[in-house]
């Protein structure tokens, strides 16, 4: 029987806490502690935190990133494994249920479920749930055939205690910390484990300015890992290292594709709506079937799910620009030493629905895909 003490990093989440710490207290298995890291909030975050009855940790000063919250609560737990959730982030009460089977495998290290987006009002959030429906239901268990997840989602992963302590806890040598532990641990020779019937719901951004935010980070933190692993990923994890390769001709190529009608026309043999009709049509045919089978997996309204694909068009948009910023600026300007590549980790979100501007809490030391 597997133990589990939950790690919740909060920063100014008094508004979304609680959703999360009623989902915890729903779970069909128990977890046997809950700690929430209070992260120099300058609203009531300990209080609503300790009203739940979880054990709240206040570091003396702001500890700068997620991952250090997280590694100041690690000495405090026990249990034989860590569920490390993220604020703003609700679990299916069955979540551990289907979770910590994956754990009876001895050389299992990480495992996480799907995650999906807890609303779908704006553009912003509608996009984002288009691409984590495609991603979760078609790439992620390509992956999980291949014994090779690209990352198990930092917002609701389950570490096994002993092998995260010996790692040195959660790393903070990146700004994307899940990823950097995947990668580390599928080197060393341990499982990284998707559980698809394990669902997470998370608050995404729901506007453009947080948007950006979170997916600077997220492109930037790619390449850090890049940038950090993907010698040894050959050597040690070979079928890895073909998901991150072709990670990053995705991006590469992604400018060409989008300019695929712009140049029909140019060429003369098509008209201008023609082109763009082959285009839009040939990304609808590479796109609707896993959305399809999404939504039946899911038990989702089809025409909400296919209705939501125009909003992820400028999803992409924004993700291929901070794709190739991180390109040039992880791959190419940090190696030169032109440049010191992101060290500041900035919140994807407002610190509460009513927009209160967001801190950026501080630097962190160190050196695409849609993540999750």
């Amino acid at each position: 029987m597997h133990t589990v003490t939950v790690i919740v990093p909060a920063h100014n989440e008094e508004e979304g806490l609680p959703a999360t710490l009623e989902s915890l207290a729903r779970q069909t298995v128990r977890p046997d502690r809950i700690l929430v890291v209070d992260d120099a909030s300058t609203d009531r975050t300990g209080e609503v935190a300790a009203a739940h009855g979880a054990t709240v940790l206040r570091p003396p000063r702001n500890l700068g990133s997620k991952a250090r919250a997280q590694n100041h609560a690690l000495p405090r737990c026990t249990t034989d494994l860590v569920l490390a959730v993220d604020a703003d982030t609700v679990l299916a009460p069955d979540y551990l249920e289907r979770v910590l089977p994956a754990f009876d495998d001895p050389a299992v290290a990480v495992a996480a479920g799907t995650v999906r987006t807890r609303r779908t009002r704006t553009l912003w959030e509608r996009g984002r749930s288009t691409e984590y429906l495609f991603g979760f239901h078609w790439h992620r268990p390509i992956q999980a055939l291949a014994n090779s997840p690209m990352v198990c989602s930092g917002c609701c992963s389950v570490f096994r205690r002993a092998e995260l302590v010996a790692f040195g806890g959660f790393p903070e040598r990146t700004i994307v910390e899940d990823m950097d532990y995947t990668w580390s641990q599928q080197i060393a020779g341990r499982r990284a484990v998707y559980v698809s019937g394990a669902v997470a719901l998370a608050a995404d951004p729901e506007d453009l300015t947080y948007f950006r935010k979170q997916v600077n980070r997220w492109m930037a933190g790619f390449c850090q890992n890049v940038r950090l692993h993907l010698g040894r990923l050959v050597v040690r994890k070979p079928l890895l290292a073909v998901w991150v390769l072709l990670a990053l001709v995705e991006i590469l190529t992604a400018p060409l594709w989008w300019a695929t009608p712009f140049l029909l026309a140019a060429g003369g043999g098509t008209s201008p709506p023609a082109a763009v009709a082959w285009w839009a049509g040939a990304d609808l045919l590479l796109t609707a079937p896993p959305l399809v089978y999404a939504a039946r997996r899911r038990g989702l309204p089809l025409r909400g799910v296919l209705a939501d694909i125009p909003c992820a068009y400028a999803t992409k948009a924004v993700n291929l620009v901070y794709a190739w910023k991180a390109l040039v600026v992880e791959l190419l300007l940090v190696p030169l030493h032109l440049a010191r590549g992101l060290t500041v980790y900035e919140k994807g979100r407002a610190d509460t629905p009513r927009g209160r501007e967001a801190v950026a809490v501080g630097a962190v030391g160190g050196p695409g895909p849609v993540r999750r």
